[in-house]
């Protein structure tokens, strides 16, 4: 039996329509519709297909994306659908992994994302490495200015101040001013 999975995200203004229209012309009879991201692992229908599923079944998606948005996702789905004596089908990409030259497409396809994912992750590195090199750091913003930081440390050192009233002050929390103190005593006068 060719069975259909249609995916949208959550809170689009879209509609499983056009997926739906051409899983039915792809020949599935039965069709799981979604709408929930692809990159979350609790998906009720997807996880009530797999389990439904039989020996010689296919299950067929509009594009690889609507199954997963993540290609260790994808290849843990597909591995399961397989574990359950499935098939699947791609109609977009053209893959079919009931073929050996879709079994071959697919590790082909995997390869290249597991390729694309590494090449972000060094150019991540590298601009952040770059970044830290000209003095830019990352992160969050310092929620009070350095002459705000003096004045809480010289305040709360010299017993004008608690720590409480030095956070209503400022409005951050105490941990915060805590921070602050804290690493003002580190620092060699």
């Amino acid at each position: 039996m060719q069975i259909g999975y249609a995916r949208i995200s959550k809170g689009d203004d879209q509609s499983t329509a056009l997926q739906r229209r051409a899983l039915k012309d792809a020949g599935c009879e039965r069709i799981f519709e979604e709408a929930a991201s692809g990159g979350r692992w609790d998906r009720p229908e997807l996880h009530r297909m797999i389990d439904q599923l039989r020996a010689g079944d296919v299950v067929t998606v509009w594009k690889l994306d609507r199954l997963s948005r993540s290609l260790k996702d994808l290849l843990h789905i597909l591995d399961r659908i397989e574990a359950e004596g499935g098939g699947f089908r791609s109609l977009t990409e053209n893959i079919d992994t009931t073929t050996p030259a879709g079994r071959m497409m697919m590790q082909m396809v995997g390869s290249f994302a597991e390729f694309e994912r590494a090449m972000i992750r060094e150019r991540t590195s590298a601009g952040l490495d770059q970044a830290r090199a000209e003095g830019r750091v990352g992160g969050r913003r310092p929620k009070l200015s350095p002459s705000q930081r003096s004045d809480v440390v010289e305040n709360i050192l010299s017993g004008r101040k608690t720590a409480a009233q030095m956070a209503r002050l400022y409005s951050v929390s105490e941990p915060t001013i805590s921070r602050i103190v804290a690493a003002a005593r580190r620092v060699p006068a």
